[in-house]
């Protein structure tokens, strides 16, 4: 397969039915965001754990909401994150691809290597994407996180989502929404900068390795092998970037789910976090991270696979 035809299997916003993506897409999306709740609530549970929490490892985390809460505990803050992941996940495609465009154009007069345009242009995409989608999902994130860990290891508790809107706004006004706004840029802007990287990048790999990708061979690959080379590199993609950013994410975490009382900056979560559990600690929620972010990947390029 010709360089030419290996570009035919990347994700291609042209060639997109716009109108499908917006309607079906946001079903898909739904559905994934269904799916994967629990992990987050997991995850962010054993961000936050202190050095005298019980629950430490996911197994008891879930053991523990089941014991108290039975099977609503790990959709607790849904309805918050389902009002606004579905918007933001349309920003962030949309801005994803249209950038991933101007971006392939600007690196292409370098005479990099294939894979490392792939990495450069989807990284560049894959950030200025994050950025656009962060004014949306940060105030979402920080209110459904508060409500994930609602009455462990200390945190305060409420009477749902506008609850604890109410107080972030009493107690800090609109600015208090946007806290750790900074801290979420800077990790899910590299965060996703390096998941479509490391994606664009080891699919074309993958491709060499298989064969594909010279002259010598002009056959294009089936739609089956496409797809299975699109969720390889998305799982790939996963473990590059949760393995990346996972002490940023950490550290955002513990600094949006602190009320008032218990303020701190990020410098002092850091401390505390050392002090605690060691530099291990940075990496609490890894697990689950990494599923969660290869899962949104992998069936977010195979449901573009579906809408074309």
């Amino acid at each position: 397969m010709a360089a030419s035809s290996l570009g035919q299997t990347e994700i291609n916003w042209d060639k997109l039915d716009k109108s499908k993506f917006y309607v079906v897409g946001a079903g898909i999306f739904t559905g994934l965001t269904v799916g994967l709740y629990p992990v987050s609530v997991i995850k962010t549970r054993l961000q936050v754990a202190t050095r005298d929490t019980v629950e430490k490892s996911a197994s008891s985390v879930i053991r523990g909401i089941l014991k108290t809460d039975g099977v609503p505990g790990l959709y607790r803050g849904f309805g918050t994150v389902i009002t606004g992941a579905v918007p933001a996940r349309i920003i962030f495609l949309t801005a994803l691809e249209t950038t991933k465009v101007t971006a392939f154009k600007m690196v292409e007069p370098f005479n990099f290597s294939e894979p490392t345009q792939a990495a450069l242009a989807n990284g560049i995409g894959g950030m200025t994407a994050s950025l656009c989608s962060q004014a949306v999902f940060v105030p979402i994130d920080l209110i459904s996180q508060r409500l994930m860990v609602q009455g462990y290891s200390g945190h305060e508790k409420y009477n749902g989502g506008l609850d604890v809107a109410r107080k972030i706004i009493r107690t800090d006004g609109i600015r208090g929404f946007y806290r750790g706004f900074g801290l979420s840029v800077m990790t899910y802007s590299p965060s996703s900068a390096v998941w479509w990287a490391s994606y664009g990048s080891s699919q074309r790999i993958i491709w060499r390795l298989l064969g594909q990708g010279t002259d010598r061979e002009e056959a294009a690959p089936s739609k089956s092998t496409i797809m299975l080379v699109q969720a390889t590199g998305g799982i790939i993609a996963g473990a590059t970037a949760s393995c990346i950013t996972t002490p940023l994410d950490t550290i955002k975490t513990r600094l949006q789910v602190m009320g008032h009382e218990r303020r701190s900056s990020a410098r002092q979560v850091v401390i505390n976090l050392i002090k605690d559990d060691g530099w291990t600690g940075f990496y609490k929620g890894l697990g689950p991270r990494f599923f969660s972010m290869s899962a949104w990947g992998t069936t977010m390029i195979l449901a573009y696979e579906y809408l074309t």
